[in-house]
């Protein structure tokens, strides 16, 4: 059995931080797997901070990282990756739209798929959102040449070796298409589960709000220009040889 990290970002969610990370715990206890969940408060105007330091205050495997400010989502998912410590590392939202439960289904394929997405089958959000998301993974299939059928989902499972050959630069929603295309570039087969997501019904989420829908778009254009630059991830023992 593995050894597993949990991370995920608060921001605004004072009401779903302590029954996500409950799940959680309760989760790798009947998986009977060495495990430690890492909160990253990215600034969150409410209590979820607060609430997360008194959940590791009451259970040794909770950790909290504190930024300062609110840095942006995947700042946040950053931060929380560089303080895991295990095998896997599994990433999520705080504020429970996904299924803590679902984990399992995941970690069949952790042997066969470094990294591990997911895709909504079946959505039950507002048409506006949904019409978002469709559009968003189109323009990546387009842009990125990818087949993912919904990068943008927050339940993912990685593992931690992975770090080593991928480097994560974004701060905003973006940073799970980031993972995603990095991963399959670098040549590794990345795997996909389908499950079902379950609508905010506690706090206001805000990963499709204009100040985040803008930066995403920065994201993506900048890591896009990278990509296909010349000098891109060139072969370690020669250059690119321009035509004369």
């Amino acid at each position: 059995m593995y050894s597993i990290s949990l991370a995920f970002p608060v921001y605004g969610d004072e009401l779903t931080v302590r029954p996500l990370t409950e799940k959680a715990i309760d989760l790798f206890s009947r998986l009977g797997c060495e495990y430690e969940i890492v909160i990253v408060d990215d600034g969150s105007p409410d209590r979820s901070g607060e609430i997360a330091d008194e959940l590791a205050r009451e259970y040794e495997c909770v950790k909290v990282i504190h930024h300062p400010g609110n840095k942006g989502y995947g700042a946040a998912l950053r931060s929380g990756l560089s303080a895991c410590t295990k095998d896997i590392i599994c990433l999520t939202d705080g504020d429970d739209q996904y299924d803590v439960y679902d984990l399992p289904k995941l970690l069949k394929l952790i042997d066969y798929y470094p990294l591990v997405i997911t895709f909504r089958y079946k959505k039950i959000y507002s048409t506006t959102r949904m019409f978002i998301s469709w559009s968003y993974n189109c323009v990546l299939r387009f842009l990125f040449r990818t087949h993912f059928r919904d990068i943008s989902t927050g339940l993912r499972i990685m593992k931690r070796s992975l770090l080593d050959d991928i480097s994560l630069e974004t701060n905003s929603p973006f940073i799970g298409a980031e993972l995603a295309i990095k991963t399959m570039l670098k040549g590794y087969p990345v795997g996909e589960v389908g499950i079902q997501t379950f609508p905010r019904v506690l706090g206001k989420g805000a990963s499709t709000s204009m100040k985040n829908i803008i930066a995403t778009i920065k994201d993506m254009m900048h890591i896009h220009g990278k990509i296909f630059s010349q000098g891109y991830d060139l072969p370690s023992n020669g250059e690119r040889q321009e035509k004369k």
